[in-house]
């Protein structure tokens, strides 16, 4: 059984009944449930359907935030074929929140990278669920140099709330890692693909996803800050986050609109925590339709094409 969000009860509902008439049959094989399964697999699709056709903003934020949605190593092992972890920046230490490394993508070789939140209780401190550390940020530098040293693509995942705002992290630098990592993203002389598969937070998100193309999932949510903290920072009360998530234009929708995002890669119905399996194949084939476009571009034109695109988000005229 799927964990289910606040607002799915109806479909919970109706799944449980299925569940439980599943499990009598299996204790009385004699039970004729077949029709009535039926019935219940059809009305609980088309509450599910009548839920996702029209999410708000803030329902958007609650399924991006789904703790069964495939994280980064997930699109990796299913998507990079002899993948090699690369650890540490060379500096301090390493950091887990951020992944990257070497591998193959549909045969050719490219740099990844991605924010990892983890998928249980331990593994979620391991990667600090998914809240990187200057360390991490300087670790994201230091597989940038490598692509450009050795011509190769970079494709980042990206699933934070934010970068990590502990005491341990300011001191030794976030801001200037941060700023520096975007930099770094922005002067790139090869292609640089983003897709945004959860959570696009802050300064954390853009400091690996300043790319030539950027990519995010259908209920996937971007923003400055999160709901919570601008309702904080505004109304002085975090229980608005759902009105600060509809001002803020969070989903791929608006940003689409806005021009701030290239193209909204579907989900399956449900979210893709549903069918992790599909829903990371559309991902990474939306990867590889983005690769495509910078086939044989030179150095030049690829960083004048990624300038450019930046430059004109909010233009009016």
């Amino acid at each position: 059984m799927p964990s289910y969000l606040d607002f799915e009860n109806s479909v919970a509902e109706f799944e449980g009944k299925i569940a439980e008439l599943k499990a009598l049959a299996a204790e009385n094989q004699s039970m004729a449930i077949g029709d009535e399964v039926k019935n219940l697999e059809k009305k609980a699709a088309k509450a599910l359907a009548d839920l996702y056709v029209n999410l708000s903003p803030w329902q958007k934020a609650q399924v991006a935030r789904h703790p069964e949605r495939p994280h980064a190593l997930d699109y990796i092992e299913a998507l990079i074929t002899d993948f090699t972890l690369l650890a540490g920046d060379r500096k301090f230490a390493e950091d887990h929140a951020i992944v990257g490394g070497l591998g193959r993508f549909k045969g050719e070789p490219v740099v990844v990278m991605g924010h990892e939140k983890g998928h249980d209780t331990a593994s979620r401190l391991k990667h600090n669920f998914g809240m990187a550390r200057p360390e991490g940020y300087r670790k994201a530098v230091r597989l940038m140099d490598l692509a450009e040293r050795f011509g190769l693509p970079v494709i980042t995942f990206i699933d934070t709330a934010g970068a990590y705002p502990g005491i341990d992290a300011e001191e030794r630098g976030q801001a200037e890692a941060i700023a520096r990592s975007t930099d770094r993203c922005l002067s790139l002389p090869v292609p640089l693909i983003s897709a945004v598969i959860g959570e696009g937070g802050s300064g954390g998100a853009i400091a690996i996803a300043a790319a030539n193309r950027v990519l995010m999932l259908e209920h996937a949510i971007y923003s400055v800050i999160s709901p919570e903290g601008a309702a904080s920072i505004l109304w002085r009360d975090s229980q608005r986050a759902k009105d600060a998530a509809t001002a803020m234009k969070i989903t791929a929708q608006d940003l689409k609109r806005l021009h701030v995002i290239d193209e909204i890669i579907p989900e399956p119905m449900g979210g893709a925590h549903r069918a992790r399996a599909q829903s990371m194949q559309a991902t990474g084939d939306a990867i590889s339709r983005a690769l495509g476009e910078f086939a044989g571009m030179d150095a030049g034109a690829i960083k004048k094409q990624r300038r450019e695109k930046f430059l004109a988000i909010g233009r009016t005229i």
